[in-house]
């Protein structure tokens, strides 16, 4: 225990700041899975994450969103040739 030199008031060494309700694991995790990389200034503004999780995550996270964008490209072009198909298959009937 430190002794406050001013008031004698003791302090806990292992006596952290409180992390505001944002900054929780269980906030930066919803946050990442409904707004994707719009997330990562909380992820990077976080006081408890070490500088190589927050670049971790960043990459993770740049990566999955590329992968999906790819992905809905596809189902939407895949989508549309379906959409001409039956056009074209409704117009020769």
């Amino acid at each position: 225990m430190i002794k406050c030199p001013y008031c004698g008031k003791e302090f806990d060494e292992k006596a952290q700041p409180k992390v505001k309700w944002y900054y929780t694991n269980y906030w930066v995790i919803i946050a990442i899975l409904c707004a994707g990389p719009f997330a990562l200034p909380l992820v990077w503004f976080n006081p408890r994450y070490k500088p190589v999780t927050k670049w971790v995550v960043t990459v993770v996270i740049i990566i999955a969103t590329i992968w999906l964008s790819i992905k809905s490209i596809e189902m939407y072009q895949s989508l549309l040739q379906q959409l001409q198909q039956m056009q074209k298959e409704f117009n020769g009937i």
